[in-house]
């Protein structure tokens, strides 16, 4: 196509726009603008959660190791697997097994039970094991791909490739935040790196980019550049972003983009965080016993720090935060490696849970601690004198706490081995559909269209896992 002709296919496509004046898509604009915010809406019936904090563990924490005790797998130590338990079965990094049949192995960790529950825990979480009474544990959990970029895109946006919004991102649209000067969705991020999928995790994917994770830093400013330049008046930044929202609002009336109408918020919400910002990240209004309970470091990106900001996150009207903990992937060593890690989160989960209990604010906010998959009951060696466990789909564990859940219990199970779900199998789809009802969302009418068909975080699939809700 020539140039002549793409001019004019650009003038008669923005000559649409303008001549539709109030159409569809600019009534669509017009909502969503009415009280300056995008994403402001309604639930679908009274919600038990207003919030969520979804507490990833990017790698695939052991079940077996944790929450989930198989004395059965213990006695069989060192045996070969039963052919029965691998027919058919997937596991990543095939090759590692393919020589000789791979032999199980059992846990060296200390279980004992906590609590009126009588949750299993092991000595690797002393400090989640003491709120064994808060929390609702489910076993048998399964998902669909056991490589890890893949898993972590399927538990975050029900789909293993790229492109689908994340499941913060379809809260934000559906409900919108409750506070006008900070995003209804922020990231935050611990560990030696950040997660195999990086913002593709976190991305709006095709909604408008306004509902999209925004990252958080704990350290210097919130988010980069947030501060003016030197020089800068506050005055000056205010004309600057008035001009700007009057040229965009302009193109808005033109053209009826929905991006455009992103833009305006995000500005908007950008120079109202200037002030909201470093307040936000100010831990000296905290207590000397609150940030000894979180293990909190002013100035430091860690784990503990990032609990913290996410209680104040809640507290100030953010409505889905989550944190991303990395370093869970032990193919080589499940010992030492592992109660390093499990020891960075194990305080602050803990805490979180606790100090949003005594603020009140654990009723009305849904916590999820889960990875993206688990670890096989065989050992992996990849390294002699050392050993591992490869990645799990078929059944793991995870746990949540607040939100209208029943405290205390545990739902579904695994075998003698944690093979396989053995009473309901529970899927990441049951998982999202539970989180969305809690915050008053009905799964199956959550949708936005796109391409011609109408898309749902939960697809074709998930459904709410009704026996753990109060």
């Amino acid at each position: 196509m020539d140039l002549e002709n793409k001019l004019t296919r650009f003038r008669t496509r923005r000559q649409l726009f303008k001549d539709c004046g109030f159409g569809v898509g600019k009534a669509a604009l017009a909502s969503m603008l009415a009280d300056g915010l995008l994403g402001a809406g309604q639930t679908h019936f009274p919600a038990k959660a207003d919030h969520v904090i979804f507490l990833f563990m990017a790698g695939g924490p052991s079940h077996l190791e944790l929450f989930d005790y198989k004395p059965e797998l213990t006695k069989w130590d060192g045996k070969p697997t039963p052919e029965s338990f691998l027919k058919g079965k997937r596991f990543a990094f095939m090759d590692t097994f393919s020589k000789d049949t791979p032999k199980l192995l059992g846990t060296r960790r200390t279980f004992k039970q906590h609590g009126n529950s009588g949750h299993w825990f092991s000595d690797l979480v002393p400090n989640i094991a003491g709120i064994a009474d808060e929390l609702t544990v489910l076993h048998g959990v399964s998902t669909e791909n056991f490589n890890h970029g893949p898993a972590k895109m399927f538990s975050n946006t029900g789909s293993v490739r790229a492109g689908r919004p994340s499941m913060g991102s379809w809260v934000a649209y559906g409900i919108g935040s409750e506070s006008k000067d900070l995003p209804g969705y922020v990231v935050l991020q611990s560990g030696p790196r950040g997660p195999r999928g990086g913002a593709a995790l976190w991305s709006s994917g095709f909604l408008p980019t306004a509902y999209q994770g925004v990252p958080f830093r704990n350290v210097g400013d919130p988010i980069l550049n947030l501060s003016n330049p030197k020089g800068v008046t506050p005055e000056q930044q205010r004309q600057t972003i008035e001009a700007l929202r009057d040229l965009n609002q302009m193109e808005l009336e033109e053209t009826g983009d929905a991006e455009i109408a992103t833009r305006i918020s995000q500005y908007e919400m950008a120079y109202r965080m200037q002030t909201s910002g470093p307040e936000l990240i100010d831990f000296g209004q905290e207590s000397k016993e609150t940030m000894e309970l979180y293990g909190a470091e002013p100035g430091k990106s860690s784990f503990g720090n990032n609990c913290l900001m996410a209680r104040r996150l809640v507290e100030r009207g953010v409505r889905f935060v989550q944190l991303y903990h990395t370093d869970w992937d032990h193919h080589d060593d499940i010992t030492k490696p592992l109660d390093q890690v499990a020891k960075e989160v194990d305080r602050a989960t803990a805490a979180l849970i606790k100090d949003l209990k005594a603020r009140g604010l654990l009723e009305r906010t849904l916590v999820v601690w889960s990875g993206e998959f688990g670890r096989t009951p065989m050992g992996e060696v990849r390294e002699k004198g050392k050993i591992g466990r490869n990645h799990h789909i078929d059944s793991f564990s995870m746990f949540m706490a607040g939100g209208g859940l029943k405290p205390g219990i545990k739902h579904g199970a695994s075998d003698e081995f944690g093979f396989s779900p053995v009473e309901e199998k529970l899927e990441v789809y049951d998982i999202h559909a539970t989180i969305l009802n809690q915050l008053g969302l009905n799964h199956t009418k959550l949708t936005f269209r796109s391409q011609g068909r109408d898309f749902r975080l939960t697809d074709v699939a998930g459904r709410v896992i009704n026996p753990i809700l109060a």
